[in-house]
């Protein structure tokens, strides 16, 4: 049996493939076969199958009933790889990779597809100025495989490429999947929350009544949706006001306040997740967000529309389980403090993520006289840069017991603010110099975000970064590379655990499904007496994914698993 196989579609609907060498060259004659999904049905057997790009491939075998165990996506290797080489932002298309090998014109990638809530089609097509012939494809797979030896760590490098790979046959499996959706209910919920709504488009009427509110607290007409127009209103009453964000009007003594915060809630949730959004996205029963692994620098996954990674915790109530089904939840516990250990190979920090409790409590009995809050503190002020005030302190002590642990991220934010490359465990690696696009902190944490604005949670669990900075600062730049090698080395490890997951399932043959995914959240949709065992397998796939990516290490990656009917029941 051959291991690897090349792929490509070919007009008509047919296939172009053939079997391959270790080293990337053929095997033997390219075939070519009339029906793409026949040629891989046909074909068991291949334990991997090369191709340019999964969101060209697989939905369409997906559609035919064709699932394939593993794949390796050219353009999410070239991705990596260019990072690696610390030329991120150069284009990854297998167009592009053709012409640098063979010293070409480089063509630009095409723009991203926008979201397009009615189909499920790719989000890179293949564009005139993108085609690769099937030779060229084979070339270009042959050189990354080169350069996949050539990299710092070999072995971590393929490691990632293949779990990346295995995240785009995730996604695309859940695009397909979908998460139950509740239509009936989401439209009660915005009636209840919102009121009804009013001819012509406008505000609702919950909103029309605040935003009536605000204008008489200021005893004139003001538009709360526009900031500009409430700070505005603010200076009008002698109060100094530079953000319109929830926290920082907490602070301010004024009538317009209260119905001001309100208004902001419901006015997120109506503009989100309101009566358009659900006639867009939710089609008979199912929520179908086109996720993109891979999305962030950090490795972290995006979406390209629909909103899925911020759903507010009262819209949630929509998501319900089909009949005599059940929705597993699984929070992975403290997971980025237990990666930060697990790379760091610090031994204290170790012992004390080797246990399933909570990890920050056992961190406060060995250096903060049992101050949990102060613990949380100091480790998540080592990780995200806030080492100030109070900061310090706690910092100098965290040093004390924990010296391999903070010093590697130390060694991260100089290497950050020195301009050299900084990677996760396996490989990813940050860009080197500033680019436009970014504030230069996104990857530190807030006392709110989305979750003060709409309730979903992901203000402070989701500090997500975005390419490129905008700061050339050197000491935002160290923040953000301190939090990257322990951030990304975390989307990493959820990449494993989810290619683990998806293999138990298959595996096991269960019929439960991946249906979400977010940074350190998973739900899988189940028959209420698969449950149990879909439990134990998150809990399994999360220790195999740390042994994989870290090696054998006393780490334990635990999570607060919850089984219910509705996804607003697990929080």
């Amino acid at each position: 049996m051959t291991e690897r196989w090349a792929l490509a579609a070919a007009e008509g609907g047919g296939a172009l493939l053939v079997p391959l060498e270790r080293d990337g060259s053929p095997a033997g004659p390219v075939l070519r076969e009339p029906d793409l999904a026949e040629a891989v049905r046909a074909r068991p057997r291949v334990v991997r199958w090369v191709w340019r790009s999964t969101t060209e491939i697989y939905p369409r075998l997906l559609a035919a009933g064709v699932r394939v165990e593993r794949c390796y996506d050219i353009e999410s290797a070239e991705l990596l790889l260019l990072g690696h080489a610390g030329r991120l932002g150069e284009p990854r298309s297998a167009a592009a990779a053709l012409a640098r090998l063979h010293n070409a014109p480089v063509p630009a990638d095409p723009p991203p597809r926008s979201a397009d809530p009615g189909a499920q089609s790719p989000l890179f097509e293949q564009s005139a100025g993108t085609q690769v012939p099937f030779e060229g494809l084979l070339d270009v797979y042959a050189d990354q495989l080169r350069r996949h030896r050539e990299a710092e760590h070999p072995d971590r490098m393929l490691l990632l490429t293949g779990t990346e790979s295995a995240g785009m046959l995730v996604a695309a499996e859940m695009n397909r999947a979908g998460m139950p959706w509740r239509a009936d209910v989401h439209r009660e919920l915005l009636n209840e929350l919102l009121g009804e709504r009013y001819a012509g488009g406008g505000e609702p009427r919950r909103l029309a009544e605040l935003a009536d509110r605000v204008s008489a607290a200021f005893g004139r007409r003001v538009r709360p949706d526009l900031p500009a127009d409430v700070i505005k209103a603010f200076a009008g009453a002698g109060i100094k006001v530079t953000s319109t964000r929830r926290w920082h009007l907490e602070g301010i003594d004024h009538p317009a306040v209260e119905p001001l915060i309100a208004y902001k809630k419901l006015y997120r949730i109506w503009t989100a997740h309101g009566w358009g959004w659900l006639q867009d996205w939710v089609r008979e029963g199912r929520f179908r967000p086109e996720y993109t692994p891979g999305g962030s620098v950090s490795g972290r996954w995006t979406t390209n529309g629909g909103g899925a990674l911020q759903i507010p915790k009262v819209i949630r109530r929509a998501v319900v389980a089909d009949e005599g089904w059940r929705l597993v939840v699984a929070d992975a516990d403290q997971m980025e403090p237990r990666v930060l250990a697990a790379i760091s190979r610090d031994p204290g920090l170790m012992e004390v993520a080797g246990h399933e409790g909570d990890l920050y409590a056992a961190l406060s009995d060995r250096a903060f006289r049992g101050d949990r809050d102060q613990a949380k503190v100091a480790l998540l002020g080592a990780v995200y840069g806030q080492t100030s005030g109070d900061g310090l302190k706690n910092l100098a002590a965290l040093r004390r017991r924990f010296p391999l642990a903070v010093g590697y991220v130390d060694d991260a934010a100089k290497a950050g603010e020195e301009g050299r490359l900084v990677r996760t465990w396996l490989g990813r690696t940050s860009p080197p110099e500033p680019g436009p696009g970014d504030d230069g902190e996104a990857g530190l944490p807030q006392e709110g975000g989305a979750d003060e604005e709409d309730g979903s949670g992901e203000g402070r669990r989701g500090y997500g970064f975005t390419p490129g900075y905008a700061s050339s600062d050197a000491r935002a730049r160290g923040r953000f590379t301190r939090n990257f090698v322990v951030q990304g080395s975390a989307a990493d490890w959820a990449l494993l655990l989810l290619a683990g997951l998806r293999r138990t399932l298959a595996e096991e043959g269960l019929r439960g499904e991946l249906v979400f995914f977010q940074h350190d959240e998973v739900i899988v949709h189940c028959p209420a007496e698969e449950s149990e065992r879909v439990v134990r397998a998150i809990r399994e796939a999360g220790e195999l994914a740390g042994r994989i990516a870290f090696g054998k290490t006393p780490v334990r990656f635990p999570f607060t698993t919850a089984v219910v009917e509705r996804y607003s029941d697990a929080k």
